[in-house]
């Protein structure tokens, strides 16, 4: 499997019944691109990304993947078209859709998604 340059953590940081408190994880972190399981809500996750820049293309063959912007700008690449996401917007990308995230400046993002995903990619 190639190295990537983000800090992806799979570790699931808060059981039910517990508050999460996006602002605080989000305002806490120095990282470029980093992404934090916050919690598990039946066979999916919710993730915390802080991004700034470009992920690289990829698919996930299974999985549909949900983007929903906090703060900043998050750019998401198809083949032939770019959907942009300013905060309080969302976005699905279907299983099997090439892809890629970008952000302009420092964006906080969440994403639902199937706990047994590949971040990178298929």
């Amino acid at each position: 499997m190639p190295e990537y340059p983000y800090s992806t953590h799979l570790n699931i940081l808060h059981a039910p019944l517990e508050t999460v408190d996006v602002g605080r994880l989000a305002d806490a972190c120095a990282e470029r691109w980093w992404n934090q399981t916050l919690c598990q809500v039946n066979d999916s996750v919710v993730r915390l990304g802080v991004v700034e820049g470009e992920y690289h293309w990829h698919k996930h063959d299974r999985d549909d993947e949900f983007f929903y912007v906090v703060e900043g700008t998050l750019l998401i690449d198809l083949e032939g078209s770019t959907v942009t996401l300013q905060p309080r917007q969302g976005f699905v990308v279907p299983k099997g859709v090439v892809h890629r995230t970008r952000a302009p400046e420092r964006t906080v993002i969440l994403m639902l998604e199937n706990a047994g995903i590949v971040p990178t990619g298929d």
